[in-house]
Order: C-alpha cells, then structure tokens, then sequence
C-alpha cells in the first residue's frame, strides 16, 4: 500500500510540474510576441513649420507655443514624436512593419481652421530633417477666431500617443 502512494505521489507531482512547465512556457511565448510589436514609447512632440522653427511642443504634459495663422492662410507642419528623454524618437526606415502608425485630429471647429493629416515626403536636402516620410499637418486658416485640437498618434486600431491639452490654434 505504501509503495502505490508512493507511485501516485509521484505520478502527481510529475502531472503538476508538466502542467506548470507548459503555463510557463505559453507565458514566456506570450511576453515574446508583445514584445515584437512595435509601439511608439513618446512622452510628447513637437510641430515644426516648413523652415524648421518649432512652433508648438507638449513634453510630459507641459506645452509651449500655439498655431497661430491669417484667414486663407495654409501652414504645412511636421510632427516629431518625442522620448523619455526629450529627444526626437526615430523610425526605422528599414522596418518590415508597413504600418508604423498614423496621425489623427480630432476637436477643432472646422468654422475658424481646418487642420489634415498628410503625408510628406523627405526631399534629401535637409540632413537634419530627411528621415524618409514624415508625418505632417496642414492647417488653414478659414475665419478670425481660436479653436484647438487633439493629437493622436494611432497604431492597430489604439491610439500609442494622445496629446494631453489640445493644441491652441489662432486665426487673426
């Protein structure tokens, strides 16, 4: 009698160590795909005019600046995403993800400025400002007054980035 509890024992702790062997396995394999999807890590971002001056930044909930523009006035504005550390956060050029994430705007009164997203392309003269293709904003102005926007940078159907404050925009 002893030696089949002894068996059962062992048979048990063998069921119990397969079982938690395979749950720590699929965890790891979990953790590994999370890891292979690319998300943008930015703690803020900054919007900079056609000659390279920045007219806006948010960085960690802090911002500096507005949009300000004439009625049918058209500003084209690139967008940088910023890291942890202050500095612009880079794509990688050579990524196989076609996908690396798009802007949206959201909560302007169209009345006062319309504000799009576009696509710009990096010319290779500028050294400091050719990163490939760009995100970008055009914003015009249509009639005197303010209104504001949220920012979001979407990936997979969620947003990895969401302006804290809306981004102040004046028409004069």
């Amino acid at each position: 009698m002893f030696s089949q509890t002894k068996i059962n024992l062992r048979f048990l702790i063998m069921t119990v160590a397969l079982f938690s062997s395979l749950f720590i396995i699929s965890c790891e394999d979990d953790d590994h795909d999370h890891h292979e999807e690319e998300h943008t890590d930015a703690e803020g971002f900054i919007l900079e005019n056609s000659a390279g001056v920045q007219v806006y930044k948010e960085f960690k909930g802090a911002q500096n600046g507005s949009i300000t523009l004439s009625v049918n006035e058209t500003l084209e504005l690139t967008v940088h995403f910023l890291g942890d550390d202050g500095k612009e956060l880079e794509h990688d050029e050579h990524d196989d993800h076609d996908e690396e994430g798009e802007l949206k705007v959201s909560g302007f009164n169209s009345s006062i400025a319309t504000i799009e997203v576009e696509e710009e392309h990096g010319d290779g003269d500028d050294d400091d400002h050719d990163h490939g293709e760009e995100m970008a904003l055009e914003v015009t102005g249509v009639s005197a007054g303010s209104t504001s926007f949220k920012l979001e940078l979407m990936h997979d159907g969620h947003a990895d980035y969401t302006s804290t404050t809306n981004v102040p925009v004046v028409v004069q």
